[in-house]
């Protein structure tokens, strides 16, 4: 009698005869992914605007850490957080933290890093707001 414990069981090819019975499909037959991190990286570091966009996307979640993930990936596209690190003045162990998932930077960090890759924080009024 068999058992319902809710866990899938995976089908296995046996031969009778030499025959198979089941398919199966070996792993490396799979389509492999590809990085998108360069292309991402050059046009960040490209274009100022598309990267303005980028953080205003990651603003429009309401989730901070997908800010400091986006900056992160700002600041790689300028050349690393050891890049960054030269030019603001900040350690990169600031940096680091500063730019994880749970970075909370104060602004005294977070200007310079902005400047560092051609960007400005821009304050603008609410849709339809008084």
């Amino acid at each position: 009698m068999l058992s319902n414990t809710g866990k899938t069981t995976k089908r296995v090819a046996t031969k009778v005869a030499g025959v198979r019975k089941a398919a199966t499909v070996k792993p490396s037959t799979a389509a492999r992914s590809v990085d998108y991190k360069p292309s991402q990286h050059a046009w960040l570091r490209a274009d100022a605007a598309y990267a303005a966009a980028f953080l205003e996307a990651a603003l429009e979640t309401g989730d901070p850490g997908d800010l400091m993930a986006a900056l992160r990936d700002i600041a790689d596209a300028h050349g690393g957080v050891a890049e960054i690190a030269k030019i603001t003045g900040l350690s990169r162990e600031t940096l680091y933290r500063t730019l994880s998932k749970k970075g909370n930077p104060q602004l005294s960090s977070l200007m310079p890093i902005l400047q560092a890759t051609g960007l400005r924080i821009a304050i603008a009024p609410l849709t339809g707001a008084a």
